[in-house]
Parts: structure tokens; sequence; C-alpha cells
């Protein structure tokens, strides 16, 4: 089976976010009189929806706020650190561009869309996606199939026409429950386990070496 079809993840495969949602995350946490540790508390929110995590940051975190008080303190952290220091990942736009020219792309965030649809513009990249979607959009978050499945039927292919290109393991998961070919470049500062890696079709150290043959190898196989 031919793929006709790319959709990105976004934190992690484009823009180098995963750092800065823990810090922002952890400063949130603490200003309003909860706590927030990187080793224990990121992986259990690495593709949760918002609600998901926002609920979890209020249950298990002990933020005293209500869940909507807290996506929207997160989100406009986020955008004020993102428009202060753009953390674009090295050969991504390069890597879209090339690939945007043969497949249709498109972008399953566990991101809220108000965050990825600034992220993308910011990163100078939105235009070449023909759907944007969040894991808020769909029944839950990774890793759960639902954004995947969700994304394939918007951009009107099925799932084994399509490839995922992810950085962590919730991920992946995600991906391969939806049958899609799973292309993993791992998060180094959180990287998949061993187990969810392996559920992978192949792995790339970085995006930029993301090229059409690669993918075509991957539809011949």
């Amino acid at each position: 089976m031919s793929i006709d079809t790319i959709v990105f993840d976004m934190d992690g495969v484009i823009v180098d976010t995963e750092e800065m949602w823990n810090e922002v995350r952890h400063d949130f946490a603490v200003n309003h009189g909860g706590t927030w540790k990187r080793e224990l508390d990121q992986p259990k929110v690495m593709g949760a929806n918002s609600q998901q995590w926002a609920v979890s940051l209020r249950e298990n975190n002990g933020v005293d706020l209500p869940v909507e008080e807290i996506l929207r303190g997160i989100i406009d952290g986020l955008k004020e650190r993102f428009g202060r220091e753009l953390p674009v990942i090295e050969g991504a736009p390069e890597a879209i561009a090339r690939l945007g020219r043969r497949y249709r792309l498109g972008v399953a965030s566990s991101s809220p869309l108000e965050f990825v649809e600034y992220a993308l513009e910011m990163a100078g990249v939105r235009e070449r996606f023909a759907v944007v979607l969040s894991s808020d959009e769909v029944e839950s978050g990774k890793p759960l199939p639902y954004v995947y499945l969700e994304a394939c039927r918007r951009l009107d292919t099925a799932p084994n026409r399509a490839v995922a290109v992810e950085d962590s393991a919730n991920g992946i998961k995600a991906a391969h429950a939806a049958g899609m070919a799973v292309i993993a470049i791992p998060n180094p500062g959180f990287p998949p386990s061993p187990e969810s890696l392996a559920l992978a079709d192949a792995q790339l150290r970085s995006v930029a070496e993301l090229t059409e043959t690669f993918v075509d190898g991957l539809g011949r196989a």
C-alpha cells in the first residue's frame, strides 16, 4: 500500500516545547499552592488532552482552581514563553516543505488547538498543513487512537495509507493503534520506553532526516 499522507505530532517534532510545557506547568502549580516534579509528573500528562492534564493538575498536584482557569493560565503562559523564545526544531520547516510537495500533511497534537495554531503560525509552517487537529476535539487523548483516526478522516485517507511522526511513548502507541505506520523520533529529554519504540516502523535521530525516499520505503514495506 502506497503512502499518501503524513501526520505530524507538534510538540517535540516540529517545535521543541516539551521542557517549556514542563516549566510552565511547574511555575503555574507552585504559584497557585500546588506542586510539580518533572520526573514524576511530566510523563503522566504527555499525550493527555487539555481537559485531562488540567484535571490532573487539580486532583494530583494540589492546584485548587477551576479546570477552565487552569487551562487559561497554562495556555497564556505557553504563548508568552513561545513569543519570547521560538524553539523550532532544526530541519523541521525544511522537512515539512519537502514532504508537502508530494504528500497531504496534517498535525495531530495533544496541545490545545489555540496553542497549536499559534505555534505553527509563529514557526512559519501553518500553511503547509491541510488539517490541524487537537486531542481536545476527540473523545480522549493519546495513547488512544482517536486523534489520529480523526486526522485521517479529515485528510480523506485510510490509516494504512498514512504515516505518523511521533516523539513520545503515548504518541507512538496512539498512531500504532490507529493502524498507521509510525516514524519515531525519540525525545531526548523524555525518551519513549523500549516497549513503545518497538511499536514504531522506523526510527530517526532527527526530523531533518525525514525524506520522501524514507517514507516511500515504509509504503513498500
